[in-house]
């Protein structure tokens, strides 16, 4: 295998990245700020550079692990620059056969780099800590305990979890969480075909593929410039995944119906169900978060949509803005751990905390209860999370049909992918559908 041989820059713009990766969620955007601010973004050293930065998210806490075990403190205590710097140093010098100048400007220029943003202490501890990793031959054995963390690359309460859910799958769909993705659109019917887009998508890409769930949903691979598409900017494409998609199929909005989507930034869904619509009815579209909400607006104006009322609030006071039962559709998708969608953002694993679920749980079963009030009789309320952990769905679902009993009625879903753990459920599996993985309960106000 031919050694990994970097240019300066190269090395400092990962070390960027990955500094900017902590303050700009998703990690994605920090990487495509930091390689443009060095000039590699859509550059022939962008792949080789992409691929880098996602090896350290998905590694980021055994990094820390192993970081902290050369400091002897936990690694959130250090100067960020300098945790940032570790974290690429270790990726390297463990994870790939660096080439001597590649060494050479992890060891001198990175600490340059630091000393120029923090402190020259600090160029100078970081040029210790690499002496000691590079002169000693150091290396670092995992506990028994780490054992499972280092080879699925997760936290260890969230593997027990996912053991105790899939019972001999787990390992497969574990694994699976470690796989790359190819990048998915959904074509905007509204203003083109299918079949242009794909002609248009196969002269920029190796290939492109329709999904066999959704005609509407294409497949290819990265890296992909999506600022310079014009299939993007005119709105014929909108980036989603097929797992994400089937959500406004499953609850099918019709043409003049009223649907309120209570947790609708960025506006991915929000954008399908006008097009079900064809842009007829109306759509109240609930977020709290000013970044997401300018970013649906943006999809909403690339795309045509005219028919989305965004309201910037709370969504468990939905009802108090809107009124009870005034709407024929309701979409949940609802705020949750989101760790279906890890081999999208590598980074989120580190970012899973076992105390949040149950804090969450909290939440979408209030947000639920805020659709429920405002779902005519007759209408349906689709429930959707990107989370795999039972808490956050069919233990929500049975909650709530256990509440309103003789008034809710579970919809059962078949297709187009398996029941999940609660009958008339489904899930979408990682490992067995080839995409992100999805929970769905459709529920009818009898």
């Amino acid at each position: 295998m031919a050694k990994l041989d970097l240019e300066k820059k190269m090395v400092l713009a990962l070390v960027e990245a990955v500094r900017l990766s902590e303050r700009i969620k998703p990690s994605q955007d920090a990487k495509r700020r930091a390689f443009s601010k060095y000039g590699y973004l859509g550059s022939p050293r962008d792949p080789l550079l992409t691929a880098i930065f996602y090896g350290i998210m998905k590694r980021l806490g055994i990094l820390d692990i192993i970081i902290k075990d050369l400091v002897g403190v936990n690694p959130y205590v250090l100067d960020p620059w300098l945790r940032s710097a570790l974290r690429v140093l270790l990726e390297i010098r463990f994870y790939h056969d660096p080439s001597k100048r590649t060494l050479k400007y992890l060891r001198n220029s990175v600490a340059k780099l630091l000393s120029s943003k923090t402190h020259p202490y600090i160029g100078m501890y970081y040029t210790r800590l690499y002496d000691r990793i590079l002169n000693t031959n150091y290396k670092y054995k995992p506990s028994s305990i780490e054992k499972e963390v280092f080879e699925y690359m997760l936290p260890k309460w969230y593997i027990d979890r996912i053991k105790q859910l899939m019972d001999e799958e787990a390992d497969k769909l574990l694994k699976s969480l470690d796989q790359q993705l190819p990048l998915s659109v959904r074509v905007n019917t509204l203003k083109t075909t299918v079949e242009y887009v794909i002609k248009e998508l196969r002269k920029q890409v190796k290939w492109a593929k329709q999904s066999r769930v959704i005609p509407t949903v294409l497949r290819f691979p990265g890296p992909f410039n999506f600022e310079k598409s014009k299939l993007w900017r005119k709105g014929l494409i909108i980036i989603q995944e097929e797992a994400a998609a089937i959500a406004s199929i499953l609850l099918a909005p019709e043409p003049g119906m009223t649907v309120v989507d209570l947790a609708a930034a960025p506006g991915g869904k929000t954008e399908h169900m006008a097009e079900l619509m064809k842009n007829n009815g109306i759509i109240y579209a609930f977020d709290i978060d000013d970044k997401r909400i300018q970013r649906m607006k943006e999809i909403l104006r690339r795309t045509g949509i005219e028919i989305v009322k965004i309201i910037k609030q709370d969504a468990r006071k939905a009802p108090d803005v809107l009124g009870e039962e005034i709407a024929d559709r309701v979409l949940l998708d609802a705020p949750c751990s989101s760790d279906g969608t890890i081999m999208k953002n590598p980074d989120l694993r580190w970012r899973l905390r076992e105390e949040k679920v149950y804090e969450l749980q909290s939440l979408q079963i209030e947000m639920l209860e805020a659709g429920w009030k405002l779902l005519k009789k007759g209408g349906k309320i689709l429930y959707c999370t990107c989370s795999m952990l039972r808490e956050e769905n069919e233990d929500v679902i049975s909650m709530f049909l256990e509440r309103h009993k003789g008034e809710a009625k579970l919809v059962p879903l078949k297709k187009p992918y398996d029941p999940g753990f609660l009958p008339g459920t489904m899930r979408a599996f990682p490992h067995r559908h080839k995409t992100i993985g999805f929970f769905y309960a459709l529920i009818e106000k009898v």
